[in-house]
């Protein structure tokens, strides 16, 4: 499959289980050693990162839906390691896929085929920071317990 990706053979889909997308890339060049063929780490690694654009990892929930947690990018090699990026991420808060603010190095190849993506796809969701209440605001705030109340209205 690795070799047949690097020869041209665009479009080229597969499956692996893995808990992460570096899991996956890790469980990939441990199939391509298991499967015999003498090559130093370095020229798997030279070839995965060749011939692999997206890792979408998907996840199932425990309300039993499969969702997509995350959508990494491939970007290339960095000495002997692969680089990794995250396009999209699932938010459990927001119970949503969200961006990472990061646009994936891939979308000049996709204008070139005719596909326009909007930046917008690709802009991080604002996040909303709530600021801590003051020790003496909470005092303020907190609900006297039962046994204060009793005291209070005897």
């Amino acid at each position: 499959m690795l070799q047949a990706m690097n020869t041209g053979h665009d479009g080229s889909m597969t499956t692996l289980h893995a808990n992460t997308a570096r899991d996956a890339l890790s469980r990939l060049e441990t199939l391509v050693l298991m499967a015999g063929y003498d090559l130093p780490v370095r020229a798997i690694r030279e070839q995965v990162a060749s011939a692999v654009h997206l890792i979408y990892q998907l996840e199932r929930m425990p309300d039993g839906r499969r969702i997509v947690r995350s959508l990494t990018e491939v970007q290339g090699l960095d000495g002997d390691v692969i680089l990794l990026q995250d396009i999209f991420v699932w938010d459990h808060n927001a119970d949503a896929l969200v961006a990472t603010g990061l646009r994936p190095r891939f979308l000049d190849k996709l204008r070139a085929e005719g596909i326009e993506v909007s930046a917008n796809a690709f802009a991080a969701p604002v996040k909303v920071q709530v600021e801590p209440i003051s020790a003496r605001a909470a005092r303020r705030a907190r609900v006297p317990e039962s046994e204060q109340l009793a005291t209070r209205r005897g």
